[in-house]
């Protein structure tokens, strides 16, 4: 059964040229809709709709923290 998941997440300069959307594209089997998004040099937040069973939104949230992005669950606020 499909669910749909709001998360933001945070990352640090060293992230910020990393395809972190694109990864989750190529490797998961979600649907994902950018709700909001500020990234600079210096790090970023993106807050994304996921859509798909819950098996495989939590795959998506563990390879996040695996890469290091410190994750929340609502679309969260892209005040810095």
């Amino acid at each position: 059964m499909k669910i749909k998941k709001n998360i933001h997440f945070e990352f640090d300069q060293e992230l910020v040229r990393e395809p972190l959307l694109y990864k989750i594209n190529r490797m998961f089997d979600v649907l994902v809709n950018i709700r909001g998004a500020q990234v600079s040099d210096k790090g970023g937040f993106i807050a994304l709709e996921l859509e798909g069973t819950m098996a495989e939104i939590d795959r998506v949230l563990d390879f996040l923290r695996g890469q290091g992005v410190r994750l929340g669950e609502g679309l969260g606020s892209s005040e810095r």
